[in-house]
């Protein structure tokens, strides 16, 4: 859609005024920080968009279906029309408040820049949070883009117990899951899904002969044995969200 004049609408209504000021404007560029997603238009005026637990894009060739009344923004090019459904943010702001909303944000994996310069923007912000480790993984403002699956995934992987306050973190154990996040995260791009095991740890050959119930080690799991050690996945609330772990793999105080 960049470099085109779009044409926007709501049918859903509650993004009405917005449509019809952006319409027929030039979508310049599209960024993302984390989960903010950022689209430029014509005229200085940024769209914000973060899809929260169940907003989605559709997206469309040639012949689209027509969106439902719930899609809240249609943008339709000369190639390709995207409808947007169920976000938690859709609104336009101005560039001053863009660059407020980043100041906010931690670093983010998966963004271009120094890779050692934002490892250690992350180790010095867990220094400031006295929070679990499995808590603080979730504050967009720790680190940017890492959502409830990865943060217990990255934490599995790097054997850290989620109850271990931040800023007790080792200096090892920051780097190897500031390392192993942006790992997953950068494959998990690249796939377009979710996959964190080891193919050995679940006797496959290839990642497309994963079931859906073979691509995550801990994640929605509970009570069933870990994929490594046999003991069964725990499962508790951090940051008002489920987080599963292995207490075997894990143990208490791991990452100290």
């Amino acid at each position: 859609l960049a470099g085109q004049a779009i044409a926007t609408g709501s049918p859903q209504g509650r993004f009405a005024a917005g449509a019809k000021r952006l319409s027929g404007r030039s979508l310049e560029t599209v960024d993302a920080h984390g989960k903010h997603l950022f689209y430029r238009w014509q005229g200085a005026e940024t769209l914000q968009v973060d899809l929260g637990l169940v907003g989605k894009f559709r997206l469309y060739g040639s012949d689209p279906q027509p969106p439902s009344v719930n899609t809240r923004l249609t943008m339709e090019g000369n190639e390709a029309t995207v409808y947007l459904a169920g976000p938690t943010v859709c609104e336009l702001i101005s560039p001053a408040e863009e660059e407020a909303i980043r100041a906010r944000l931690g670093p983010d994996p998966l963004r271009n820049g120094s890779a050692n310069g934002k490892r250690k923007q992350f180790a010095a912000n867990l220094t400031r949070r006295r929070i679990p480790i499995g808590a603080a993984l979730l504050d967009q403002r720790i680190i940017a883009g890492i959502g409830n699956v990865y943060r217990a995934e990255a934490l599995f992987r790097t054997g850290i117990d989620p109850h271990v306050p931040a800023n007790e973190l080792s200096a090892d154990a920051t780097v190897t899951l500031w390392s192993e996040s942006a790992r997953l995260l950068k494959q998990g791009e690249k796939a377009g899904r979710i996959i964190t095991v080891d193919l050995a740890d679940v006797d496959a050959r290839r990642r497309s002969d994963l079931g859906r119930d073979e691509r995550l080690y801990v994640y929605g799991r509970q009570g069933e044995p870990c994929r490594r050690c046999g003991t069964p996945v725990a499962i508790t609330e951090m940051a008002n969200r489920s987080m599963w772990w292995c207490p075997g793999c894990q143990p208490t105080g791991a990452g100290r």
